[in-house]
């Protein structure tokens, strides 16, 4: 007979996970694959404990990792448009003008809201973060700029652009979850996005005044340019294909049918323009690009892409939504979330409970989609028989879920940009600015009221039960 876990044994699984990551960060350095391991199996004993048959538990396990799938294909698909933007010169094209253009003092706040507008037109804060972004850091690096302040700018942009664009998944997903119009939902986000994007450009311009005179390397930079040159036809017209990225996106094509559009175009351009074989285009989408100019910096950096740089976050985000599966089939985060509702009495601390336990979903699971989904079962009917709209909750569990899981060292945006950019994500988690400023007024709008829009209270015995939308 299966039983609904007590407290304790559903703090057991967090707890080793926690537990086995601080050893892996401290004395092991293995990485998180080890820790998630060590979750997954302390879950399944839990489970075993409760009731559950070891059928059951791999149900779980496999249920989670099924609803990962789309972004697993999208991770893949995006090394192969890293590897083919690179041999077609496209990124070495923005690289070799943003360094002709870009004014150091400016350098950092023109990081994040370039990135921003790129999220914003084409939903995708990888996507993002992959073109444009990659771009950056080669040209921030040569200017001087700390790789961690540009990697925090680059993901700063790219998530506020995510999370306002209506092409969005996880902005599509929150609404769906609470029953709200999805332009209602990103209308309310302009409360908390607008100012919290706003003071992180602010921040970014101090950051960069305090680092750099503007005194930067002209000579290296010449030497970038020369290599960039020697290697790559550089021209104009290869800044077509971001505009052709963005034309599909804006078409509402889906997200997989047009990476895989834009992959093939950049092997296209490979051959047309560059003057690569198939062979070449086949090599840079599988084990992606390996620079050759002689410059150190650069070699660095453009040596990225294909889908071998993708399978170790796909691996992580694998043993993440493994471990999140079967916490949420054996009731563990009902357990948790449950005892912090029966703690919440003001509007403040339920705004607060609400971050905090979405927050708490993405530390576990590393995983956006769960972070939002399962908070936003858990506290539906609660905001609505307290009289708060559901608008509210979209836009808590979208700031926590969305944004709050970047600020996790193994969740899939921080490994994702860790691998793409090789940098610690314990370097530049602590200048993603956007995050930390959306939490922060979020939980100061429910503690004044500001912004927090109210109904007529429901019925208790109007609560709902959702489900995973078939879009996940």
């Amino acid at each position: 007979m299966r039983r609904e876990p007590g407290i304790w044994q559903a703090l057991l699984p967090l707890i080793a996970l926690i537990g086995a990551a601080a050893c892996s960060i401290f004395f092991w350095k293995v990485g998180m694959y080890i820790p998630f391991m060590i979750g997954i199996v302390t879950s399944a004993l839990v489970g075993k404990r409760l009731g559950y048959s070891w059928n059951e538990l791999q149900h779980f396990l496999t249920n989670g990792v099924s609803k990962a799938l789309p972004a697993i294909f999208i991770l893949l698909i995006i090394g192969t448009i890293v590897g083919t933007w690179i041999l077609s010169g496209t990124i070495p094209t923005l690289i070799y003008y943003g360094l002709e253009l870009i004014q150091p003092n400016f350098f950092l706040p023109t990081v994040v809201i370039t990135s921003g507008i790129v999220a914003i037109t084409l939903g995708s804060s990888f996507t993002s973060i992959a073109t444009i972004g990659l771009a950056f850091m080669a040209i921030g690096t040569s200017l001087g700029f700390a790789p961690a302040h540009i990697a925090g700018a680059i993901i700063s942009g790219a998530f506020f652009g995510d999370k306002l664009s209506p092409l969005s998944d996880t902005t599509n997903i929150a609404p769906a979850m609470v029953d709200v119009n999805l332009f209602d939902h990103v209308k309310h986000m302009m409360w908390d996005t607008i100012p919290a994007f706003i003071l992180t450009v602010i921040a970014f311009w101090i950051l960069g005044l305090n680092t750099t005179t503007g005194d930067f390397n002209k000579t290296q930079i010449e030497t970038i340019l020369n290599g960039l040159d020697n290697v790559f036809v550089i021209h104009p017209l290869l800044l077509l294909l971001p505009v052709v990225t963005i034309i599909l996106m804006v078409r509402r094509i889906p997200a997989i049918p047009a990476l895989v559009v834009v992959s093939a175009l950049g092997g296209l351009v490979a051959i047309i323009v560059q003057g690569n074989t198939v062979s070449e285009v086949m090599q840079s989408m599988t084990s992606g690009f390996v620079s050759e100019t002689g410059n150190e910096t650069l070699d660095s950096l453009l040596s990225k892409g294909g889908i071998d740089s993708m399978l170790s976050t796909v691996a992580l985000v694998t043993f993440a939504t493994s471990l999140g599966g079967i916490m949420e089939g054996i009731h563990v985060f009902d357990v948790l979330i449950n005892r912090l509702i029966e703690r919440v009495k003001s509007t403040g601390s339920l705004i607060s409970t609400t971050l905090l336990s979405t927050f708490f979903v993405s530390f576990v699971s590393g995983a956006m989609y769960l972070a939002i989904i399962l908070p936003s079962k858990a506290f539906l009917s609660v905001y609505r028989e307290r009289g708060i709209s559901e608008t509210n909750l979209s836009r808590n569990v979208e700031a926590a879920g969305t944004v709050g899981v970047t600020l996790i060292p193994w969740g899939v945006p921080a490994v994702f940009a860790s691998g793409l950019m090789d940098i610690s994500p314990y370097s530049f988690i602590p200048f993603i600015f956007f995050a930390y400023f959306v939490l922060l007024i979020n939980v100061i709008y429910g503690y004044t009221g500001f912004t927090i829009t109210k109904e007529e209270p429901a019925l208790p015995s109007e609560k709902e039960n959702w489900e995973y939308p078939k879009t996940v």
